[in-house]
């Protein structure tokens, strides 16, 4: 299949409200793969980049952050959560929808006073304020949330994001807010079942203080009103929500006030931006958040997935997607519905963010679980050795080379996997097993191919013996690869002989979409089970990691 990725040209004037303006036509989703909850902002002392945070869950490190300089083209600068120590409780989430929900992204600097803070950009701070979820607890339990603020003054440094700042609030999807008096203000969705709607308090940013929490607006009726953003405009205050659950059903809704506390009038043309009910393939659009670009012109960023309306095939899960949006003085704004391909606003043709070059080799130490773990969801407190990296496109081919001969005992596994979570995942390791009764060295262990996974339950596992051309000391090259939108082979063969790769298993993208996250490739290393300092845990070497992006499917 030729390669999908779509190039971006000039377009003739489209009525969008901007009419002295060019339009441009991109391709979505802007941050393909498990990126959901996006939230973004331009910040014209920084060169007029653009950044953007998104969901992380249970991963660590936590909240990728991505910058643009087009809006086009994106580069992974960093994550705001990266240091073990500055969330420890992260690490007790066993749950795969449990940790970092939806961080909202704020910039608060001196841009009209063109104030310098010595590195050149203006000296202001990036804050981010998100909630660390423990969602094996009760609804009731309010430990269950763990509201904190973040900041930095560079994002490019992970390692400058400061500790977190806790506040109590019994809800989740916190968003951050600056009056224009310099007043802050803390939005975020509280618990349903224990008071229902959306709840608003000033915040110390320092201390993490808040003051009285008032009920400004509970959405339109739907399903989980959540994910509030503040803003303001024409001296109107806008909340804008998710609502409808993040399936489905999800769609925007906003409303507005005079008073930041209400009340709020809703907009008359709710849901501002869904695509239930309808056969595109971009569905569950919803989770949005407003910025202007360069120009002046509004965008909305929100969540989606690539499933068509059956919601069966979307293994890279919440994705984020862009739109254009017509905001005309003292009106309510108009958003553009998801496409894969868009024609929107004018967008810049800066330099792209250039990535450095890096090394792919790095040693495993084996973990006693594999990556099911002991029931699918949790590991005992005990971990699993696995490295991955996002899945970011439709079709691709990811290799790896791994070097086998330090395997020594039983049930000794290194392998890759597409890992969506505990729960689902398929794997293709190399396993030390015992040979079959009927060979001259029946019980003897030798290296085997074993394709294995979980799908919501067990999925029968297939053994292959090596070939004749290969031993335990030889190195292996293991590949994966998504052959077209809808399935996965998994093949090995000699290191450097690609022409040797065999096929030992296949998985379905629809195996592998759940949850609300998205697939990982990479290494793991496992005893499966087996523990104790003698003949425990192993080490192995892995090397060459590559991951081939080969195309979209966006329509």
């Amino acid at each position: 299949m030729a390669e999908t990725f779509v190039a971006f040209v000039l377009m003739g004037s489209l009525a969008l409200g901007h009419v002295n303006h060019q339009n441009s036509t991109y391709s979505n989703p802007i941050l393909p793969g498990f990126h959901p909850d996006p939230s973004c902002i331009l910040v014209p002392s920084w060169d007029n980049t653009y950044f953007c945070a998104s969901s992380s869950f249970n991963a660590f490190p936590g909240i990728p952050i991505h910058a643009s300089k087009d809006l086009r083209n994106w580069k992974l600068i960093g994550n705001a959560i990266s240091r073990p120590e500055m969330l420890p409780k992260l690490a007790e989430t066993i749950k795969d929808t449990s940790g970092i929900w939806a961080p909202t992204l704020r910039y608060r600097g001196e841009e009209s006073g063109n104030k310098n803070n010595g590195s050149g950009h203006g000296g202001g701070r990036f804050w981010i304020s998100t909630t660390l979820v423990f969602d094996d607890l009760p609804s009731d339990d309010e430990s269950r949330w763990d509201n904190f603020v973040i900041s930095t003054d560079d994002p490019f440094d992970s390692d400058s994001w400061t500790d977190p700042v806790h506040f109590d609030f019994g809800g989740y999807d916190t968003s951050l807010f600056w009056d224009d008096d310099g007043q802050v203000y803390v939005t975020g969705s509280h618990e349903y079942k224990v008071w229902p709607g959306i709840q608003t308090a000033t915040i110390n940013l320092q201390t993490g203080d808040t003051g009285p929490w008032t009920n400004p607006w509970n959405g339109t009726g739907g399903l989980a009103p959540e994910g509030p953003h503040l803003y303001k405009k024409d001296d109107y205050y806008y909340l804008m929500l998710a609502e409808g659950g993040t399936g489905e059903g999800h769609m925007v809704t906003m409303a507005r006030s005079r008073n930041i506390n209400g009340p709020y009038e809703p907009a008359p043309h709710n849901p501002v931006l869904t695509n239930a009910n309808t056969t595109a393939f971009f569905q569950a659009v919803g989770h949005a958040d407003l910025f202007q670009d360069t120009q002046g012109s509004w965008w909305a960023v929100a969540l989606s997935t690539r499933s068509g309306p059956d919601f069966e095939n979307y293994p890279m899960g919440r994705e984020t997607a862009l739109t254009p949006v017509t905001w005309e003085k003292g009106e309510w704004p108009i958003l553009q519905n998801v496409h894969g391909i868009t024609s929107g606003w004018e967008l810049a043709s800066d330099p792209v963010l250039v990535s450095d070059g890096y090394e792919n080799a790095l040693v495993l130490r084996s973990s006693v679980f594999n990556l099911t773990s002991t029931d699918g969801r949790s590991t005992g407190g005990k971990g699993q050795t696995f490295i991955g990296r996002r899945q970011t496109d439709s079709l691709f081919t990811y290799l790896l080379d791994i070097n086998t001969s330090t395997l020594r005992d039983k049930e000794d596994e290194v392998g890759i996997s597409v890992f969506l979570t505990e729960a689902y995942h398929f794997d293709l390791g190399i396993a030390l097993l015992p040979q079959g009764d009927k060979t001259e060295t029946a019980g003897e262990l030798a290296p085997f191919f074993r394709f294995r996974g979980m799908s919501g339950n067990s999925v029968p596992e297939t053994v292959f013996r090596f070939p004749s051309y290969m031993s335990i000391d030889t190195p292996v090259t293991l590949e994966i690869k998504a052959f077209n939108w809808t399935h996965y082979s998994f093949a090995a063969g000699p290191q450097g002989a690609t022409h040797l790769l065999q096929t030992y298993g296949v998985a379905r993208g629809d195996q592998l979409s759940a949850g609300f996250t998205g697939t990982l490739v990479g290494p793991y290393a496992t005893t499966n089970g087996r523990e104790g300092s003698v003949n425990g845990e192993f080490e192995v070497s892995v090397g060459n990691w590559t991951y081939l992006p080969q195309g979209q499917i966006i329509n």
